[in-house]
């Protein structure tokens, strides 16, 4: 099992578990369009927030191979929740994972979800021991996939057409860094 040793301080950020309080800092960016725009789900009202914070709160380990690890993006300057980062557990036997991420508007253009994804890759690599870590983003946000290559993440696939998201088929970027690339 692997369990960080919280809170993360990084930079400009405190990365820690979730809890319940932090429902309407979540509510604020997961019901803006733009930030669905390129998830797989649509603005949540306060309700669906509520269940997938429910979720993430319990999310603060990796015991098992499917797990997720959620995490806040506390700006440390300001002490607002400025977005999420997670780790999923891919694969034990591969040793692999995946990392997402999703930032409140109000904060990007900053160099915050960069400084987040390194350390989750760091997390992973030094601490889950994976050798292999992907990102996955729709093919029409560019800013995702320049934050993927910000951190040494290559592009290895582009998916056309493979995923019928919100009525459209969507293209996919698969981006992937191994270990040895990390260190």
């Amino acid at each position: 099992m692997f369990r960080p040793a919280y809170p993360i301080h990084t930079r400009r950020l405190t990365l820690r578990p979730f809890t319940m309080g932090d429902l309407d800092p979540l509510w604020s960016y997961q019901r803006l369009p733009e930030v669905a725009e390129h998830m797989l789900w649509d603005p949540r009202d306060l309700m669906q927030v509520k269940v997938a914070l429910e979720r993430m709160v319990k999310e603060d380990r990796l015991a098992h191979e499917g797990d997720c690890l959620s995490l806040a993006l506390v700006d440390r300057e300001s002490g607002v929740v400025a977005g999420q980062v997670e780790l999923v557990w891919l694969s034990d036997r591969h040793r692999q994972g995946e990392i997402g991420y999703v930032l409140n508007p109000r904060y990007q253009g900053a160099g915050l979800a960069t400084e987040a994804v390194r350390e989750v890759l760091r997390l992973g690599f030094e601490g889950l021991r994976l050798h292999r870590i992907i990102g996955r983003c729709s093919a029409a946000n560019a800013g995702s996939a320049a934050l993927l290559e910000r951190v040494g993440m290559r592009r290895e696939a582009h998916f056309r057409q493979n995923s019928w998201v919100k009525n459209a088929w969507r293209d996919e970027y698969v981006y992937a860094i191994l270990r040895a690339d990390w260190t």
